[in-house]
């Protein structure tokens, strides 16, 4: 069974930034996509930022040009770079995987197989 281990997360003023990461492991599966997606109490949960194994990025419109996804096939680790937080940016955010997809559409990132436990990011105004 792949595990999935976030860290990162904080509490910061707006306009700030913090560096989610997320440790993968376990399993006898070639992971072919990983992404974020987001949570706030009382809300749907978002896709936040996808990447394939060519490292073609998606992004949510809400985030696009602030969060930037990136991975290190070296480290099995997913990162994902927040800058210019805004208070609507905080939630729950949570790693995710997947072995059955080529590509990672934002769309599909909260119903992938393998998930984390989450990581808090509060933005204050």
């Amino acid at each position: 069974q792949v595990q999935l281990v976030e860290s990162g997360g904080g509490s910061v003023q707006a306009g700030g930034s913090l560096r989610l990461s997320c440790a993968s492991s376990g399993g006898n599966v070639r992971l072919t996509v990983m992404g974020w997606f987001r949570q706030a109490p009382g809300k749907e949960r978002e896709g936040v930022a996808g990447i394939d194994n060519d490292g073609k990025t998606r992004y949510a419109d809400s985030v696009a040009g602030r969060f930037t996804i990136s991975k290190d096939n070296a480290k099995n680790t997913l990162y994902l770079q927040l800058s210019d937080l805004r208070p609507e940016d905080t939630a729950t955010y949570y790693c995710a995987a997947d072995d059955r997809f080529l590509a990672a559409p934002t769309t599909a990132i909260a119903g992938y197989k393998f998930k984390g436990r989450g990581t808090q990011v509060t933005v204050s105004s």
